[in-house]
């Protein structure tokens, strides 16, 4: 007790072993002192009036000037006010606290008792193996954690975090030379230096460590969460956003990435993991073999069925109708991995992993439907396995049930292969939806029913994302419709529309008439396949003028050939190009 009774006895509180520990004021060590002297009376509370009244001259409310004071302390942690509800310390206002009591807190108590609060640093010696050296990183991140809480609910003159940043200094001291005298080298920190990685990267980067070890989706994975953790005020975190955006050394050097979701406020959120390669070399420092996770590209050889998609593009790039986008911000939200832990734990969804999403885009041909599934899968972080529906009956002529499930069998295969989560793409699956026939059919149709009904039964059962396109929803089978979770309907661009796209679509570096008017282009309904096709026929014929020019007449004349063909009905590859 020799701490205690050193605190008690000296009349200038300065000069007690203790005062430096406390990272205050004289005036706030002297109310410790004297809430000290009531506490060993048997006061576990006081009233602050009456405190501030035997403290300090009463006349003319001087003592009120002392209830900043106050606060402070109630901020560094030292006392704490007696209240049946929780507080907001930032949002208590110095006067509110002068009809309340306050007490001592169990960590001033401590640091009489023991002189110091630092007991529980690690020792300095050398590390005995690499899960010793994770321990205490782990600490580390902790007390950033906490500085991090006492920034966002204190006010920022508060000395709180003056003693967590003296013990974080002393920790990571501690670290470095813990580190110098091990002789076994550490992966983490072989790791560090190899990457070259600076101080804020590595704090980073233990932090997203730290989550695979909990095994949670803690929230210290998202992005705000962990700017917070690695800046001291508003400025640094603007400046330090830059270690987790695209391009940054932690991304670029693929040992982080990020999933990217909207959120329900119409934002996007990212949540940041670990590479599983670089995680895999870290947890598991012993096994010497290179784990090796099979990409989709290389295996998409050697199958003949789909064709392997990277979307270059993502939803907000897309020019949509309003509800069709406003339905698929809602999908976006219903895939969100946060969203299906909650529909698990509810008994709504059955497993954990995986998303299980059937979806239907119908609408005209040219309105952005399979590039809209490009861009939702950009949007998701995912590829795309397209099979084009229209070929099946010439493929796969005589041997239909077997190829069908061929087609589901092989999207298995390959997501299992390569630990990933595609989604499939069945463009044009009009061959697979419409009506089945009934009454007299033929052979033909017998194996056209045969094929359908396998169709409907892998859809069913299927596990994962898959996307149907479709000219007419109106003509799919009620079986097959019933089993889609979401039909999205893309309509035809109105003028607004039809604008944008043109604007999107238009030869930037090429030479325009003065009079050039996209508004007037803009009036003839068009789907984005068929502005796509016309800007590309009129370039072929601009390009090869000894004074190339391009003029609204030399669009409005292909317009008037392309609606004079009659290609809505065709399929408008050059939607997909821009």
């Amino acid at each position: 007790m020799k701490n205690l009774v050193n605190f008690l006895s000296k009349k200038d509180v300065t000069k007690t072993d203790i005062y430096i520990h406390l990272k205050c004021s004289k005036v706030e060590a002297e109310m410790l002192q004297y809430l000290s002297k009531m506490y060993i009376k048997g006061r576990d509370d006081l009233l602050v009036l009456d405190m501030l009244q035997d403290l300090y001259n009463s006349e003319e409310y001087k003592h009120f000037a002392y209830l900043e004071e106050l606060k402070n302390l109630l901020e560094l942690g030292w006392i704490h006010q007696q209240s049946f509800t929780p507080i907001k310390i930032s949002d208590v206002t110095p006067l509110e606290l002068l009809n309340t009591t306050v007490g001592l807190t169990p960590s001033f108590l401590r640091l009489l008792q023991e002189g110091s609060l630092e007991s529980d640093l690690p020792e300095v010696k050398p590390y005995a193996d690499h899960l010793e050296y994770l321990q205490d990183q782990f600490f580390r991140i902790e007390l950033y954690q906490k500085m991090s809480v006492i920034r966002q609910n204190v006010h920022e003159h508060s000395l709180g975090i003056d003693r967590l940043q003296a013990k974080m200094q002393l920790l990571e001291t501690r670290i470095a030379e813990r580190v110098e005298q091990t002789s076994e080298k550490l992966v983490l920190d072989k790791f560090f230096k190899q990457k070259k990685m600076n101080n804020l990267e590595q704090i980073i980067f233990i932090a997203l460590l730290r989550e695979e070890y909990s095994a949670t989706d803690a929230s210290l994975r998202e992005m705000n969460a962990l700017i917070d953790l690695i800046s001291l005020d508003d400025y640094e975190r603007i400046k330090n956003r830059s270690l987790l955006e695209d391009g940054a050394n932690l991304l670029s050097s693929e040992i982080i990435d990020y999933e990217e979701m909207l959120n329900p406020f119409g934002g996007i959120s990212r949540s940041f993991y670990i590479v599983d390669e670089v995680l895999q070399r870290i947890i598991h420092p012993q096994k010497t073999k290179k784990v090796i996770r099979l990409k989709l590209h290389a295996l998409i050889e050697e199958q003949d069925i789909f064709e392997l998609i990277d979307g270059d593009t993502d939803l907000d790039d897309v020019v949509l109708n309003e509800t069709t986008r406003e339905t698929l911000n809602n999908l976006m939200q219903q895939v969100d991995k946060e969203v299906v832990a909650r529909l698990v734990k509810w008994g709504v969804k059955e497993k954990k992993s995986g998303i299980d999403a059937r979806i239907i885009f119908y609408g005209a041909a040219g309105t952005g439907k399979t590039m809209t599934a490009y861009a939702l899968a950009k949007s998701l972080k995912r590829q795309v396995l397209a099979f084009d529906c229209s070929k099946i009956l010439s493929m796969y002529v005589g041997e239909s049930e077997k190829n069908v499930r061929k087609i589901f069998d092989t999207f298995y295969d390959l997501s299992e292969k390569t630990k990933t989560e595609p989604i499939l793409l069945l463009n044009e699956a009009d061959q697979f939806l419409g009506a089945r026939s009934s009454g007299t059919i033929t052979g033909a149709d017998q194996m056209h029913n045969q094929m359908q009904n396998i169709f409907l039964e892998q859809i069913e059962n299927f596990r994962g994302m898959l996307i149907a396109t479709t000219n007419l929803l109106e003509n799919i089978d009620k079986a097959f419709s019933r089993r889609f979770n979401y039909k999205i309907e893309f309509k035809r661009p109105n003028q607004e529309q039809r604008k944008q796209l043109w604007k999107l679509m238009l030869p930037t570096e090429a030479p325009y008439e003065k009079k050039f008017d996209i508004k007037e282009l803009a009036s003839y309904d068009l789907t984005g396949g068929q502005i796509n096709l016309i800007v590309r026929n009129t370039a072929y014929k601009v390009a090869v003028q000894d004074e190339p020019l391009f003029r609204t007449q030399d669009f409005i004349d292909e317009i008037m050939h392309e609606k004079g063909a009659n290609f809505d009905h065709e399929k408008s590859v050059g939607f997909l190009q821009k």
